[in-house]
């Protein structure tokens, strides 16, 4: 699982880094970040689906393999 954020949707309400905060952080002006490069590990998966349903401005890209 690949996960990125569409920056132009992020309105820094980092509702993703409250619930996937080893996934997302923010940057100088508060929207989300995604601070891993590659493939989100296994054990966090579940994480990064509740932080994509959790955002409330649809953010949150997954793409698998």
């Amino acid at each position: 699982m690949k996960v990125a954020v569409d920056a132009d949707a992020c309105q820094g309400q980092q509702m993703c880094a409250i619930a996937a905060p080893e996934v997302f952080g923010s940057d100088e002006w508060g929207h989300a970040v995604v601070l891993i490069t590659g493939d989100v590990p296994a054990s966090l998966r579940d994480k990064v689906l509740r932080a994509q349903l959790n955002c409330p401005e649809n953010a949150i890209r997954i793409s698998e393999g």
